[in-house]
């Protein structure tokens, strides 16, 4: 996986934008690609160290995903309860990480759809 083929599958996911929201607060967060759906992140990458993924996620999902493989790692400046880092070319193979982006894609979706009136 490359962060192009990364990026197109990020952005093939409906509503899904993309910003660099980071570099405000300091130079060195200028490559942090952030995926959005409804305005929220799902998902990130170091656009310049494209070594791993860190993905939204629920506390028990983070806790299996911790217990069925290594590669995995704290997130910088993130809640260690709701994300997880996926390190690349480790025990986690890409089509299992395309599945946990898009997990984390469709939580922050339904968590933020409104809600329709029966």
């Amino acid at each position: 996986m490359n962060i192009e083929e990364f990026r197109e599958y990020c952005l093939s996911m409906d509503g899904v934008t993309e910003k660099t929201p980071f570099g405000k607060f300091a130079r060195r967060y200028d490559s942090i690609l952030v995926f959005y759906i409804l305005d929220h992140m799902f998902c990130f990458v170091d656009m310049d160290d494209f070594t791993s993924v860190t993905v939204k996620s629920t506390p028990e999902e983070i806790a299996e995903i911790r217990n069925r493989h290594l590669s995995v790692s704290n997130p910088l400046n993130q809640s260690l309860r709701h994300w997880i880092q996926l390190n690349l070319n480790g025990d986690i193979p890409d089509p299992e990480i395309y599945t946990l982006v898009q997990r984390a894609y469709t939580l922050v979706q339904s968590k933020y759809t409104p809600k329709k009136n029966p």
